[in-house]
């Protein structure tokens, strides 16, 4: 289904698609691409870019009539927050000290941050997690991943105690999946009407109707 969608959005272009093997792809070695290719070194008068990049609290310096960007650098404020969250939930306290001691396996600290075999220990907060679900699920290069998938691309970095659950109920609830997603599973199969009595009064059926607004 996502191959298809591709070609619906590629269709509509007139292009030709060429195969380069690695071996014979020299061209995209870090060592031999340009500095003035990188985002350091970004040039650019764009009026649009310039409120995007103020957005962003990115400083800028005006030499001239150009804006000169000196570096870039885009990191998560999740892990900030989980640390923050860590510190306030007291059953993780109380392992942090479990760990600390050396009295609990499978848990460490790594740069001040709890973690559950090298993933990052989420804490019990329900605003958290939802962020961090949004984030994996909602985002425009995520492109909306079943259950499944969004299980397996977290579970590398993240844990927390009924993980999959909280994925599966989050996944099923979103609202772009149930509008554009199809369901596949085995058709219903023909409509079976009921048998058409032979007798008057053979049959007799009753409805109660309650509560009519």
């Amino acid at each position: 289904m996502r191959q298809r969608r591709w070609l619906e959005l590629l269709k509509d272009y007139t292009l030709d698609i060429k195969y380069h093997p690695g071996k014979a792809n020299i061209i995209a070695d870090a060592l031999s691409r340009k500095p003035t290719g990188m985002v350091a070194s970004l040039v650019t008068v764009d009026p649009y870019m310039l409120k995007e990049l103020e957005g962003l609290q990115i400083k800028m310096i005006f030499p001239g009539e150009q804006v000169h960007l000196a570096a870039l650098q885009i990191t998560s404020s999740i892990v900030d927050t989980i640390k923050e969250g860590q510190r306030g939930d007291p059953e993780l306290v109380k392992i942090i000290k479990k760990v600390e001691e050396g009295s609990i396996q499978d848990f460490a600290i790594k740069n001040g941050v709890l973690r559950f075999r090298n993933c990052l220990y989420v804490p019990n907060d329900s605003g958290l997690k939802k962020e961090l679900l949004k984030e994996s699920h909602d985002f425009t290069l995520t492109t909306h991943p079943g259950s499944t998938k969004m299980y397996h691309d977290l579970k590398p970095y993240y844990w927390w105690s009924g993980m999959k659950k909280d994925i599966t109920e989050y996944v099923a609830r979103c609202l772009t999946c149930q509008r554009v997603k199809i369901e596949h599973q085995k058709p219903g199969g023909l409509l079976q009407p009921l048998s058409i009595p032979v007798w008057k009064w053979d049959h007799i059926t009753m409805d109660f109707v309650m509560g009519m607004p």
